[in-house]
């Protein structure tokens, strides 16, 4: 039960967030820019004041769907956010441009969880089966044979350390997104402020998913204290 309740608390959270961040952007789409410029548009901007020249800025289908690209190089838009004019729409699309720019740069916790994402995807496989199964034999063993879960365990710590690395890249990279924007004049006063606060919405989802596995692994890691109490007690 404490397992499906900490599932359950962090996707509700999850819903609230991309509730408000999908309300904050429909609020801000409603005003454009003085600069009148489109995501497109800052994004291309942006790329060539940081003498970035071989990333390419794409419009993909979809909401919430930006994201950068480093194996083919593109910034891939959101349609709302390649053609919108609004704080929100080219913050965004700073923002992925601020990925590009740590690829650029050689941000070396980029590159440590570049090098994750492969070892994610297989472990993400098996991880909820090792887990499973792993509990099942451990409870049916008296909490004798655990080597399974332990595995499982081992498996979804790459998932808990790749949530909790994207936090500092995300937060980089919208930082460089707003340093810039306001440097550039890209946005006056009060839509920075929209840009900003934009972007720390979108960054809570990332909060929310890090924050979710480390329950996740804490909880895990329970069933050994527990065992190990019983044990001191046998």
């Amino acid at each position: 039960m404490t397992y499906y309740f900490i599932i359950g608390t962090t996707f509700l959270v999850s819903v609230i967030v991309n509730t408000i961040l999908k309300n904050k952007f429909r609020e801000y789409s409603k005003f454009h820019l003085h600069s009148y410029m489109s995501g497109k548009e800052v994004a291309e901007k942006m790329l060539k004041d940081n003498g970035i020249t071989d990333v390419y800025v794409l419009s993909v289908e979809g909401e919430m769907t930006d994201h950068y690209n480093p194996l083919n190089k593109t910034i891939n838009l959101s349609e709302k956010v390649y053609n919108g004019r609004s704080a929100a729409s080219v913050a965004v699309a700073a923002h992925e441009c601020g990925h590009a720019l740590q690829h650029k740069l050689g941000y070396n916790l980029l590159k440590i969880r570049n090098h994750l994402v492969s070892i994610l995807n297989f472990s993400s496989k098996f991880t909820n089966l090792a887990i499973v199964s792993g509990l099942t034999i451990f409870y049916s063993s008296g909490g004798k044979d655990s080597f399974l879960l332990k595995l499982g365990i081992g498996l979804f710590f790459f998932v808990f350390l790749f949530s909790f690395i994207t936090l500092p890249i995300e937060f980089d990279a919208s930082n460089r997104a707003l340093t810039w924007m306001r440097k550039k004049n890209v946005v006056n006063y009060q839509e920075y402020n929209k840009a900003k606060e934009s972007l720390n919405w979108a960054a809570m989802t990332y909060v929310v998913s890090a924050l979710g596995s480390l329950s996740q692994l804490i909880y895990f890691l329970s069933f050994f204290t527990s065992a190990s109490k019983k044990d001191e007690q046998l």
